[in-house]
């Protein structure tokens, strides 16, 4: 969350995108997140008011730009199913980059990066969106610098979140921001949400592509999946699928984005994350059971890929 702490005064005018296939949810749970920040700026003497406003964007369409009030911030919710933010109206976009003219905050969240970055406002921009989005994001947008592992990336003028539910946390964060801390962390108190800095690979599941094309890599890749916790040897797995290992490694590379190494590495992460989840057994056995007979290279691979200890994700998701 931000560290603002300038107390403001005045109306942030807050505009929230109801495009097709928008999560329903998050468009009134933003609009009703900011009523509740409302009454904790009462409770604390603040004349602060959040004033949000339902923004269609089939009608923004049809409007004249010059006719439109200019607001403070715009979000773009997250998106449950459809395909329209792969291919959101000209009307919305021309808006957006309006508004970011007249000084507007535009904020996305999940798959709403992708009408956003539509607009060519996140080009050579930081910005996030869901992690199972990411490669799809990337192959399309690679102007943009995105960091999927960061659950929200603030960058002044643009504000971009990544989980399907982290509408809550570009929330909690405009409000600090607008307001103090102190007031987010009641609001956040309120909602019995966790307003700690968190990551979206707390979260995240390596789930490795399978659909890429390549048929010979495939087979490597079930060879893998066959017998993480043995050793790759590339050159074994180059004679599997009668590559040179110098061929092998491009294809495998190109087709997975990664090399075999860090992608065996994601694999037993993967394999470690659901034995905590499932089993209470020691570390030390889960280690093992992975392919690692070093528990300290187990933990600092663990940590480098999922943000946090074996110890801190048991916590977190194991009761």
């Amino acid at each position: 969350m931000t560290k603002a702490s300038t107390v403001m005064t005045g109306t942030v005018e807050i505009g929230i995108v109801h495009y097709p296939g928008a999560l329903l949810s998050s468009v009134q749970g933003i609009a009703e997140q900011f009523y509740l920040a409302n009454s904790i700026c009462q409770q604390n003497g603040l004349e602060f008011v959040f004033k949000t406003q339902i923004c269609d964007s089939q009608k923004l369409e049809a409007a004249e730009l010059d006719q439109m009030k200019p607001l403070q911030v715009i979000i773009l919710p997250p998106c449950l199913e459809d395909s329209y933010y792969l291919a959101p109206e000209s009307g919305l976009l021309s808006w957006l980059k309006w508004q970011h003219k007249q000084g507007a905050i535009i904020c996305s969240v999940c798959a709403g990066a992708f009408v956003l970055a539509k607009t060519g406002l996140l080009a050579g921009r930081k910005a996030t969106t869901h992690w199972a989005l990411a490669d799809d994001f990337a192959s399309r947008f690679p102007e943009v610098v995105l960091d999927s592992q960061k659950l929200l990336i603030n960058d002044s003028d643009i504000i971009t979140a990544g989980g399907l539910m982290s509408w809550v946390d570009l929330g909690l964060e405009l409000v600090a921001q607008f307001t103090n801390s102190q007031i987010m962390r009641q609001l956040g108190k309120y909602l019995i949400v966790d307003t700690a800095p968190r990551e979206q690979r707390f979260y995240q599941t390596f789930t490795p592509r399978l659909d890429h094309g390549d048929e010979v890599i495939v087979k490597a890749q079930h060879e893998l999946h066959r017998n993480y916790s043995q050793t790759v040897v590339i050159k074994h797995l180059a004679q599997l699928t009668h590559l040179t290992e110098r061929t092998f490694l491009r294809r495998f590379v190109k087709a997975t984005g990664l090399k075999p190494s860090q992608y065996l590495q994601n694999l037993r992460i993967k394999k470690a994350c659901e034995l905590i989840e499932m089993n209470r057994m020691p570390f030390e056995k889960v280690a093992l059971d992975v392919g690692y007979e070093d528990l300290s290279a187990f933990r600092k691979t663990f940590t480098k890929i999922t943000g946090q200890t074996p110890k801190e994700f048991k916590s977190r998701f194991v009761k």
